[in-house]
């Protein structure tokens, strides 16, 4: 698990405090991460000393998803290649500058809808 970088201390920081107020999400640190819960059911881990993937990735997991929505993941290089398999139901998005936390919120809600 790789360090991350100063900025991404902020960028993780914005994002959980965005997360926490969304109804029903609690979380807990797990091995430098920070996991968010829908109920019982986790659908983030948001870095708060590691990451998994690049000093700067996000992960997010979804245990199904739509043609459309792996054809976006697929065609986003911010989203880990590997982990965009159709199987596959954790994702890392790798952010690269300030104006990626807007996607990447978009990709976490799309993680808290399916964790019902």
């Amino acid at each position: 698990m790789a360090r991350i970088t100063d900025e991404m201390k902020e960028w993780s920081t914005r994002l959980g405090e965005e997360v926490s107020r969304w109804p029903q999400v609690t979380s807990r640190p797990m091995f430098g991460l920070r996991g968010f819960y829908r109920k019982a059911t986790i659908f983030a881990a948001l870095p708060v000393t590691r990451a998994i993937g690049t000093r700067n990735s996000i992960i997010f997991k979804m245990r199904s998803m739509s043609p459309e929505m792996l054809h976006r993941a697929a065609a986003d290089p911010r989203i880990d290649e590997d982990s965009a398999r159709p199987g596959a139901k954790w994702r890392a998005f790798e952010l690269q500058c300030v104006d990626d936390l807007r996607d990447a919120l978009w990709w976490l809600n799309e993680a808290y809808e399916r964790a019902r």
